[in-house]
């Protein structure tokens, strides 16, 4: 198969996946009220829930209090083009005043301004700008070298919610055996504004060996499991968060879902979830061969995580019917 055939068979099927893509969120967005409707798309992968609101941040429980002790925390922002909400992203970090923060931008070289905003930031900040691999490999140029005991990435397009910082600092000291922790999230449109919610139940190890369901924007983990695990592998470029996730949880490292919303998922046109999909159907379909040693089909997929789905939707109105509060 010459270079040209391939590529052009490449375009092809990114367009097959995303047709069928916009098809589930035409249907999605249909709101039909029946079990079969909602069992297709639960509401922790419905983006768009309801008409666009102000994000209200007082909203949300305050920032909790933190010790100048406080663990050290390394956060790594990948950036390539992303002028436009950069800025958003940078604010929620920073923002938080969280005593013992270091957070770097590794930007891609990029063209459209964010060289410009990254220099007005002074010293709030550390970044670099220079040619990468992709986000995977920007990931870990950001945090070669950095010493810290707990670490996340968030990319250019989402934002943390005021105190979350503090609060899984706090949750970590006071559980020592927990190594990974992630939460709720709120989605986002291109203008910042709240489209909908995701509220989690309980972690579930069974469920993530077959779907992806924690937000990455939300995970927190400790420096033992980067060191133990690895790096972000380079070879992935949709499904490097499950790939983490799974070889953590196959190293067994202790999970935990916060009962607290984290941060924000940004939905926009241009988002890499949507312009890669068709990657990321193979990168999944090699992590699900190599944790459960086939190829599942996609009605095994729905069984294996039908149980916490149901869970999800339980929480999820619950929530909405304020029989559960965070």
């Amino acid at each position: 198969m010459d270079e040209e055939f391939r590529q052009r068979l490449e375009q092809l099927e990114n367009r097959v996946a995303l047709l069928e893509r916009n098809q589930d969120r035409i249907a999605a967005g249909q709101r039909r009220s029946s079990l079969r409707s909602l069992w297709r798309r639960p509401p922790m992968w419905t983006f768009e829930q309801y008409p666009p609101r102000l994000l209200n941040l007082t909203a949300f429980p305050p920032a909790p209090a933190i010790h100048s002790s406080a663990p050290r925390i390394a956060m790594v922002t990948p950036s390539y083009n992303h002028a436009q909400y950069l800025g958003a992203t940078i604010d929620s970090i920073v923002s938080q005043n969280y005593p013992n923060l270091y957070y770097h931008v590794q930007d891609g070289a990029s063209i459209d301004g964010t060289l410009d905003l990254l220099k007005s930031r002074g010293e709030s900040l550390s970044w670099k700008s220079e040619p990468d691999k992709g986000q995977s490999s920007a990931i870990n140029l950001g945090f070669a070298g950095i010493e810290s005991e707990i670490m996340a990435y968030l990319n250019s397009d989402d934002m943390l919610l005021p105190g979350t910082l503090a609060y899984v600092a706090n949750y970590f000291i006071a559980h020592p055996h927990v190594d990974v922790v992630y939460g709720h999230r709120v989605f986002v449109d291109r203008e910042g504004l709240e489209v909908g919610r995701a509220v989690l139940p309980p972690h579930d190890g069974k469920a993530l060996r077959y779907a992806d369901y924690i937000p990455q924007e939300t995970m927190f983990w400790r420096k033992r499991v980067w060191d133990r695990i690895g790096p972000i592998d380079e070879s992935f470029h949709y499904a490097l968060d499950w790939d983490f996730i799974l070889r953590a949880q196959a190293a067994g490292f202790k999970f935990a879902r916060l009962p607290r919303f984290l941060a924000c998922f940004r939905i926009h046109d241009a988002q890499k979830t949507a312009s890669t999909y068709a990657v990321g159907v193979r990168e999944m379909g090699t992590l699900r061969r190599r944790i459960l040693g086939y190829d599942p089909t996609q009605m095994q997929i729905r069984r294996a995580i039908a149980p916490y789905l149901a869970k999800q939707m339980a929480y999820h109105y619950a929530y909405k019917l304020s029989l559960l509060r965070y």
